[in-house]
């Protein structure tokens, strides 16, 4: 069974940084594309950025510049390093891999000041 767990999300002020981790298992990692998708109530939920098994990130137009998917095979974690936050940023954070249909919990991010 493929399990996907996020931590990190906090409330920070317009301008801050955090760092999102994904910790996968029940899958080989190393060969799984990792995506963070941001969910607002009201709103779809929202690719925010996706990183290959090639290591090749993409990023939605968003967040370009301020946000960057990484990831460590030998920890099955992904991280999402998010700089310059503005209020839009917030919502639940979620990652996974669409193909597997499998998504963590979420992980809830507020900027507000």
């Amino acid at each position: 069974q493929v399990q996907f767990v996020e931590s990190g999300g906090g409330l920070v002020q317009p301008g801050g940084s955090l760092r999102l981790s994904c910790t996968a298992s029940g899958t080989n990692f190393r060969f799984t594309s990792i995506a963070w998708y941001r969910h607002y109530p009201g709103e779809e939920r929202g690719l925010v950025a996706i990183i290959s098994s090639g290591n090749t990130p993409h990023y939605a137009d968003s967040v370009k510049g301020r946000f960057t998917i990484s990831r460590d095979n030998a920890k099955n974690t992904a991280y999402l390093q998010m700089n310059n936050l503005k209020l839009e940023d917030t919502g639940v954070y979620y990652c996974g891999n669409e193909a597997l249909g499998s998504w963590g919990q979420g992980t809830q991010v507020t900027v507000s000041s």
